[in-house]
């Protein structure tokens, strides 16, 4: 079976387009991001996020943000469960904050970090460290939400 006709369309150059974008995201993402990590990012939609845990119980796990409120603590209830003493049982929220995202504090023992500084409420910055806990996530937004470079 020839490319034409494997169901992808196009030809072999457009497979070597994609595969340099795909390069060219992991890159930018920097080293610490696996490159399946890298697809999901890519693949996210408009309005939405993905956290993903670069330290702490969990390394590598990823939590999708896209509802207008996400809560954060060790409460089975909550949308993402962090099983973990550092965490409390309603630690923190993530807020949907137009195409962005914001996290808010609850009034939580140990506190939300932000870039490494305790914060109440911080908008999220593409890239950007939380702390909720020993978990150490990085945040990353939809790519088609950031602003396109010219």
């Amino acid at each position: 079976m020839n490319f034409a006709e494997s169901g992808f369309g196009g030809s072999p150059d457009e497979v070597q387009s994609t595969l340099r974008f795909n390069d060219d995201l992991i890159a930018d993402l920097g080293p610490q991001v696996s490159s399946e990590a890298a697809a999901a990012i890519a693949a996210l939609p408009s309005g939405s996020a993905l956290l993903i845990v670069k330290r702490g119980p969990d390394e590598g796990s990823r939590f999708l943000l896209d509802q207008d409120r996400t809560t954060v603590g060790r409460h089975p209830n909550a949308d993402i469960f962090l099983d973990d003493v550092t965490v409390s049982r309603r630690h923190s929220e993530f807020i949907r904050n137009g195409k962005g995202f914001r996290v808010v504090d609850l009034g939580s023992l140990n506190g939300t970090y932000y870039q490494g500084a305790r914060i109440d409420i911080a908008d999220l910055e593409d890239g950007s460290e939380v702390q909720v806990g020993k978990f150490r996530m990085t945040y990353y937004a939809s790519r088609s939400d950031l602003p396109q470079v010219s």
